[in-house]
């Protein structure tokens, strides 16, 4: 066991803990720690922007981009704005997903949010919208800051780091480091809050352990899940490096993302007169146009990252049989 991952465990751990005592303490640590990580991105965004911005970086990347854009992101080497420039750019967007993949987490929750037919659009719609924004300012400053090679060269793929030692110095890398530690904290508790619920609707729908369904009695939330929850992400923790679980994560959030969608096009169809609380923006050209790109980047992901999306594909596909398994039992063990 490596120091990062021991450091890992005890997060999830405390975390864990700390949401036993009802959704009122989680959300109280998620909105501080949502605060202080929004407002790291927005000093490094205003930061870079007055302080970092070097025109010579400017002109490098931004007056050469489609020099970069071929597989092996070479300057000078011949522009390859097909397919490659497709493949590239639909592989690389690993990273971008999972910076906002927790999106839609809130309506896991839904059954304790107050009045969630305004409450529920509008928290996704800010958080998607804030988000996005915080993306493309700080990528923005990465790229007015570091050179394409730098940025590639980053060690460990930690852009914003490079980003605050070329501007204030290599002391300033122990700073964003903390932001970074802030924010990742911020995200576990998140997903752990909001993760549990699942469990516990899939356990009352009896396609999960009984057990996972059960609230406290006093803080009314669901421990036995956490505890599920908690065990499995231990596990995962130890089961390799990150990058190989992020890898396996987008390639099957976005196969249910699939999924879920192509099930709206299916219920419009068969169930014509079904109340419909919620409105979907833009349909049915949004989501189609949401699983065509969806399904070009796990085509793309399945071809450039086999090792790893094959794995997942398969580890996803094995929860078939366990689920029709469950339903034909009817009740969960």
């Amino acid at each position: 066991m490596t120091t990062q991952q021991l450091l890992a465990i005890v997060v999830i751990v405390v975390l864990t803990a700390v949401n036993t005592r009802g959704i009122r303490t989680g959300a109280l640590v998620q909105n501080v720690f949502t605060f202080a990580k929004v407002a790291s991105l927005l000093g490094l965004a205003c930061l870079g922007y007055l302080m970092g911005r070097n025109p010579e970086v400017i002109a490098a990347n931004f007056g050469h981009l489609w020099e970069y854009m071929s597989v092996g992101g070479a300057p000078g080497a011949p522009v390859t704005f097909e397919w490659a420039a497709i493949a590239l750019v639909g592989t690389a967007m690993v990273g971008p997903l999972f910076s906002s993949d927790s999106w839609n987490n809130v309506t896991f929750a839904a059954a304790e949010v107050r009045n969630p037919q305004r409450n529920l659009p509008l928290a996704l719609g800010l958080g998607v919208g804030i988000v996005s924004l915080l993306y493309l300012a700080c990528n923005l400053v990465y790229m007015s800051v570091l050179t394409f090679p730098q940025i590639i060269a980053a060690p460990e793929d930690r852009v914003a780091t490079a980003v605050v030692s070329v501007m204030f110095g290599p002391a300033a890398t122990s700073i964003m480091a903390a932001a970074i530690m802030v924010s990742t904290f911020g995200c576990l508790n998140g997903i752990i809050l909001s993760g549990a619920r699942v469990y516990l609707t899939m356990a009352r729908d009896k396609l999960f352990f009984a057990k996972a369904g059960e609230l406290d009695a006093k803080t009314h939330a669901p421990v036995p899940a956490l505890a599920m929850q908690c065990g499995w992400s231990v596990l995962l923790t130890l089961s390799g490096q990150y990058n190989d679980l992020l890898d396996y994560v987008i390639f099957a959030v976005l196969l249910f993302y699939i999924l879920t969608i192509a099930g709206l096009f299916r219920l419009r169809r068969t169930r014509p007169g079904l109340a419909r609380p919620y409105k979907a923006v833009g349909y049915p050209v949004v989501p189609a146009l949401y699983i065509l790109m969806a399904v070009l980047i796990e085509v793309l992901l399945l071809m450039n990252k086999p090792e790893f999306t094959v794995r997942g594909l398969v580890l996803v596909l094995l929860g078939v049989p366990v689920y029709f398994l469950w339903q034909r039992k009817g009740v969960a063990a």
